[in-house]
């Protein structure tokens, strides 16, 4: 998705420095995912951020963003597509972790990152607990704006996913 915006001029301590911010970034949007603090969740984002994430969701559920289906594109349409699927009219608690980040820096600017990643989802259907459990990898871009790192692309790949029969009963339309 992202360019690099130039070449790569830190030292070595800046770089670890950057690497380490990336990791700050994406580590608070897990947390304020779970636990549903949506104020924060946009502001983790550059605000043309594009998300394809809902892959393994049923195809009438998924966001769609200019004709694609599985795309959020922008900020807040990101945060409302996410608040949707998690806490809107349905409470779902989730947990997610993620794991082994591999960050390049591509410049002083600029970086991708894969992490491994694990989520469950919960949520309560009259008498039965429905549940999620998914494990894949996340694929992400990152841009430096006015000082802060920030997540500018995100793909959620997949490698193994069970729920039960009726998971997703609870979801309209993102």
């Amino acid at each position: 998705m992202g360019e690099p915006t130039g070449a790569l001029t830190l030292s070595p301590a800046e770089q670890l420095l950057a690497i380490e911010e990336i990791k700050k970034v994406f580590s608070a949007r897990l947390r304020v995912m779970d636990t549903k603090q949506w104020d924060q969740y946009g502001p983790l984002h550059t605000e043309d951020v594009v998300t394809e994430t809902w892959g393994g969701l049923p195809g009438d559920k998924q966001p769609t963003a200019n004709g694609q289906s599985n795309r959020a594109s922008g900020r807040e349409h990101l945060t409302n597509s996410i608040r949707g699927m998690l806490g809107s009219s349905t409470h779902v608690t989730t947990a997610h972790h993620a794991h082994t980040p591999e960050i390049t820096l591509t410049s002083d600017t600029t970086a991708t990152g894969i992490w491994a990643m694990e989520d469950e989802l919960w949520w309560t259907n009259g008498d039965v607990e429905e549940h999620l459990h998914g494990y894949g990898h996340y694929h992400e871009e990152y841009r430096k704006v006015e000082g802060k790192w920030l997540i500018s692309y995100r793909k959620l790949t997949r490698l193994r996913e069970t729920h039960t029969p009726n998971f997703f009963d609870y979801m309209g339309a993102l």
